[in-house]
């Protein structure tokens, strides 16, 4: 009895254990209101009936396609398309072809050169920049600020005055560096899109550029084979002074053909620049002509006084333009505050310079009026954004200078930056609209670009100009014009203005422009 008892023990056990292992865990019980989930699915669970016979669209056949598009209904809707088709094509060339035939035709650019593309900026005396050739080298990003296209260099060759034994070309003067301090300059200016003249007028610390008449044919041999010397080196051009005595040596023409050599190193057009000094506006047009240079850069803005006579050099001299430099001072190496004695006058100048049809040339300093003091090249300033320091003692005097040659560098990069963008400025036609004694006003046009009217009174009373546009077909005057540019706070930049007469005050200079109206 006793094993019976043990074994209905264990048959209990076993049994309980079914019974738990069968009982459903209370997370899975069905939601069914009996607590057996439709169907005897679990909960959770879907059951899906799928038909047994499911129909499928699997289009129309080819043959039923083809009846169907046989039908006259959709043979007519396809003709009707088919002829909206073509003839909304025929009606876009149409209009195409009338917009280009109606469309004002594009004028063709003039050929230009690099030195037809912005300023040109002369160290006449690298001595004034620390460290001589190789201090211009230090100061390339600040002199690539001003939107410079060349600059020119020297002379630095070794030369006594009024001795042609001493003159060697190919050679630089210790004082000033060495060929490889040239070479750096070079490199540098190239990688920034500057090109590099350089000055070679032989006798540069005498009385005559030339020395005298006797030996010129030598004097012009040197020159020749110092020009290919310096070409050699990847120099885009070379400048000489007293043109018109140069042109008269029968070796001129073998100067010309030195710089005509080409280089597949230096891709650049090298450039022969000669300078004139006291000559007439013809007898530059004539050196244009006939002398063969690229570049002829005159003092007549500063020979010429009256607003009268400068613009009528501009009338003369304006159609060749692409050879033809302006500068006041620059054809003497001077700077621009020996002629333009105020702040006022520098800007008024440098804005005349840049809007005239030709190549501005201006001296090292001229962007911040650098003032020439005795004979002596004055040192060129480039800390002129510096303030000073907090709490530091102000010399009033001092910062008042520092202040303005701020806003002048301000004011030359405007200009600069303008010239190099607008069309007009850069290659635009020229025409004179009115000129006094101590005043003048031009009218620069390229195409279909904005125009620009330069307005200037250099002269010590308030002045009213008449502004007069000589009868020209396809171009009048409007009504107003816009202030681009002003000397004058009074003349706010943006305001419009009258341009049948307009009063500036002395010394005082304004850039007007106004739209292209087809």
């Amino acid at each position: 009895m006793k094993y019976d008892h043990q074994t209905m023990s264990k048959e209990t056990e076993i049994d309980m254990k079914d019974v738990e292992l069968n009982e459903l865990d209370p997370e899975k019980q069905p939601m069914t209101a009996d607590g057996q989930a439709a169907g005897g699915e679990k909960n959770g669970s879907v059951k899906q009936k799928v038909p047994e016979d499911e129909v499928t669209f699997t289009g129309l056949s080819k043959e039923e396609l083809m009846k169907v598009a046989g039908t006259p209904g959709w043979v007519r809707t396809r003709w009707v398309l088919l002829v909206l088709f073509w003839l909304g094509w025929l009606g876009m060339l149409a209009g195409a072809i009338a917009i280009i035939v109606q469309a004002p035709r594009c004028k063709p650019i003039p050929e230009m050169n690099w030195w037809n593309e912005g300023p040109l900026y002369q160290i006449s005396d690298v001595d004034a920049f620390a460290g001589g050739i190789a201090g211009v080298e230090a100061k390339l990003d600040e002199i690539n600020k001003l939107k410079v296209k060349g600059l020119i260099l020297g002379p630095l060759h070794t030369s006594q005055a009024d001795k042609p034994p001493a003159l060697n070309l190919q050679v630089i003067d210790p004082t000033y560096g060495n060929r490889k301090d040239l070479e750096a300059v070079l490199e540098k200016a190239h990688k920034k899109g500057i090109s590099v003249v350089l000055d070679l007028t032989p006798n540069y610390r005498g009385a005559s550029p030339w020395f005298n008449n006797d030996g010129v044919s030598d004097v012009m041999e040197k020159v020749m084979d110092a020009a290919e010397y310096w070409l050699n080196l990847k120099v885009d051009g070379i400048k000489v002074s007293d043109l018109t005595f140069a042109t008269s040596s029968p070796e001129w023409s073998k100067l010309q053909s030195a710089l005509r050599i080409n280089s597949t190193e230096n891709p650049r057009k090298r450039l022969l620049m000669g300078v004139v000094e006291s000559v007439s506006a013809d007898t530059v047009s004539q050196l244009v002509n006939d002398s063969g240079v690229d570049l002829v850069l005159s003092n007549l803005l500063g020979s010429k006084k009256g607003g009268v006579e400068r613009i009528q050099a501009m009338d003369i001299l304006h159609s060749q333009q692409m050879s033809l430099a302006w500068g006041l001072g620059a054809a003497q190496r001077q700077q621009l505050s020996e002629q333009a004695t105020s702040p006022g006058l520098m800007r008024l100048y440098q804005l005349l310079l840049f809007t005239m049809p030709g190549t501005p040339v201006f001296t090292y300093g001229d962007e911040i009026g650098l003032q020439a003091l005795g004979d002596e090249s004055p040192k060129m300033i480039w800390d002129v954004e510096t303030e000073p320091a907090e709490g530091a003692a102000v010399n009033e005097t001092s910062e008042a200078a520092r202040t303005e040659r701020v806003a002048m560098r301000k004011w030359f990069r405007s200009l600069s930056d303008l010239r190099g963008k607008e069309r007009s400025l850069l290659h635009g036609d020229y025409y004179s609209l009115s000129s006094s004694s101590s005043s003048l006003s031009f009218l620069r046009v390229w195409d279909q670009s904005e125009r620009y009217i330069t307005a200037v009174n250099f002269g010590s009373s308030s002045e009213t100009l008449t502004l007069k546009l000589a009868p020209t077909e396809g171009l009048e005057l409007p009504e107003t014009g816009t202030v681009k540019l002003s000397t004058d706070e009074e003349m706010v930049v943006d305001s419009r203005v009258p341009l049948d007469k307009i009063t500036l005050k002395p010394g005082q200079a304004v850039l007007l422009q106004f739209p292209y109206t087809g």
